[in-house]
């Protein structure tokens, strides 16, 4: 969804970045940095003086003694794998969760229990404040994780990856991480593709750990089905979840029977209602009427607005 943007681009390393957004200032373009576009919602009228920049090519992840450093456009989904192939069962909320680790250390991505903050030791950024653009880091202590929010959203800062802590786990084979990445980067212009992200990370499980597939990956896996998660486009869980109302988003618009309703190509999903699907054509509009009509509906019963999680980008 959203129109065809006048300049985008897709570093591969920390120095290209540099580079672009240093161009960007010498042109004196306007930018904005994101992952693989699975929170975010792009106008159907891209700013035309503006540099669309993704770090999904971004794509190290780098085998120390004691910790792993992952850079920010490797998919969330590939650290259950490598936690797999350590017999760590930490990484585990990550299996099928969209979205690059970038974007998740940015807003504590979270799967049951488990969030991106409690996972990381350390934040490699760069700040856009200072001239001299060096990478710098943060340890997780000082990242005020909470739910969906952390520092970053507070900063003109850019999440170039992290460090992540193994301590007493096996070493991780390099060759064999570097091959399911080498595999991964193959889907080359799929890496947004819900489905193909679905197929290549499922299939990259069950080769690893089947027969004997954990428990908790085989109920991701039933959970995701069931909600029909990959079947069409979206922008994931559309709104943050307000636990002072006891209820999640999806279970409230649930109750309200607003699970199939419709705005131009866009639905509120038939199997979760905190999801709005793209089933056909459906432009950014039609989004974002969904989201002010869920909005409404949840005020005039509930008395609250929900926020949403999904940034929208103009």
């Amino acid at each position: 969804m959203g129109g065809n943007a006048e300049y985008f681009a897709s570093p591969q390393t920390v120095g290209e970045l540099v580079e672009l957004l240093r161009y960007c200032n010498q042109q004196h373009l306007e930018y904005t940095i994101f992952g693989i576009g699975s929170n975010v919602l792009f106008s159907d009228y891209p700013n035309a003086n503006k540099m669309y920049i993704s770090l999904k090519e971004l794509l190290q992840f780098e085998v120390k003694e004691n910790r792993w450093f992952v850079s920010a456009g490797i998919p969330m989904a590939m650290l259950a794998l490598a936690g797999e192939l350590i017999q760590s069962e930490d990484f585990q909320f990550t299996h099928l969760l969209p979205g690059s680790l970038g974007a998740g250390i940015y807003m504590n991505a979270k799967y049951y229990q488990g969030q991106i903050g409690d996972v990381i030791s350390r934040v490699y950024y760069l700040d856009m404040a200072e001239p001299n653009l060096e990478v710098q880091c943060i340890p997780v202590e000082e990242c005020q994780y909470g739910y969906k929010r952390s520092l970053f959203q507070d900063k003109p800062w850019i999440i170039v990856g992290a460090d992540i802590s193994v301590e007493g786990y096996p070493l991780l084979s390099q060759p064999e991480i570097e091959s399911i990445l080498e595999r991964y980067m193959l889907m080359k212009d799929n890496k947004s593709n819900l489905m193909q992200f679905y197929t290549f990370f499922s299939g990259e499980m069950k080769r690893l750990t089947q027969p004997n597939t954990p428990t908790f990956i085989q109920e991701i896996e039933e959970y995701r089905a069931k909600n029909k998660h990959f079947v069409h486009h979206s922008c994931g869980s559309y709104f943050k979840n307000n636990y002072d109302i006891g209820k999640s988003i999806g279970a409230l618009v649930d109750h309200l029977q607003m699970k199939g309703t419709g705005s131009g190509g866009a639905m509120i999903s038939p199997h979760h209602g905190n999801m709005l699907i793209n089933v056909n054509d459906a432009t950014s509009e039609d989004i974002i009427h969904l989201q002010m009509v869920i909005s409404e509906a949840i005020f005039k019963e509930y008395g609250f607005i929900p926020e949403p999680e999904v940034q929208i980008i103009k």
